[in-house]
């Protein structure tokens, strides 16, 4: 799985440059590394939080690839190796703050005990407030899960429908201070105990133009498994417009 996450990225950020770059079409590239150590006489754990953003934005459209992998240990036992992919795009009306999206999402997690998720599906955005230093969205729809868990130690491969509502919004602060956050809340439509809940959160604090040293927050729970994780880190965020 790895060898394939290295691969998507090799293959589409040879994409995105030999693309026909024109004035109206943008570039952006992120990638954020973060983690945590923990030593002692006894014990020993650590924590490594790696995430790659890839934006292509023209007028009336944008296309975004998504990829997060975690990975710790404590005590050398595997605690988690969790790996999400992501492609979406946007299509924008006019002027309006009003727009649609489109979303297929692949998740693997040890942690949370899911073997493999496909989520896949459509919906509508609104940017309630959408300036340079601020930006505040709500969006919602319906996603199809196609789901292989694993639940009281038994295999659980299952599909369902769910709706997929999320929040989210950026700040900066006199271009320094830089706050993202992305909450998502996706009920079953034929069981509403049965729900994914997950928010990433970042606070980034400017070096220069393309360097940041970033905290993270990453909550994750689903109800079906009766599994979540928590995750607090820090480290670098690089970041390139072209």
């Amino acid at each position: 799985m790895y060898k394939l996450f290295l691969c998507f990225i090799f293959l589409f950020t040879t994409f995105v440059c030999n693309a026909q770059f024109s004035d109206s079409t943008n570039y952006y590239v992120n990638y954020t590394s973060t983690g945590s150590l923990n030593t002692t006489n006894d014990n020993r754990s650590y924590l490594l939080n790696n995430a790659v953003k890839l934006n292509i934005r023209k007028k009336g459209m944008s296309l975004n690839f998504n990829n997060n992998w975690v990975y710790g240990q404590q005590d050398r036992e595997l605690t988690n190796n969790d790996f999400s992919s992501s492609l979406d795009f946007n299509l924008y009306k006019n002027a309006s703050h009003f727009f649609y999206w489109g979303l297929t999402n692949y998740n693997t997690s040890k942690s949370l005990k899911v073997n493999n998720q496909l989520l896949a599906g459509a919906g509508v955005a609104y940017s309630i407030y959408d300036r340079e230093n601020a930006y505040l969205n709500l969006s919602n729809g319906i996603l199809f899960d196609s789901s292989d868990l694993i639940v009281d130690d038994a295999p659980d491969v299952y599909h369902t429908y769910r709706n997929s509502l999320r929040v989210t919004f950026k700040f900066i602060i006199r271009k320094v201070i830089i706050l993202n956050s992305s909450t998502y809340y996706q009920v079953s439509l034929k069981q509403g105990d049965d729900y994914i809940f997950k928010t990433n959160n970042s606070l980034s604090l400017k070096l220069n133009k393309w360097l940041s040293f970033t905290t993270a927050y990453n909550f994750n729970r689903v109800s079906r498994t009766d599994r979540q994780n928590s995750l607090l880190s820090y480290g670098l965020t690089f970041e390139r417009y072209f």
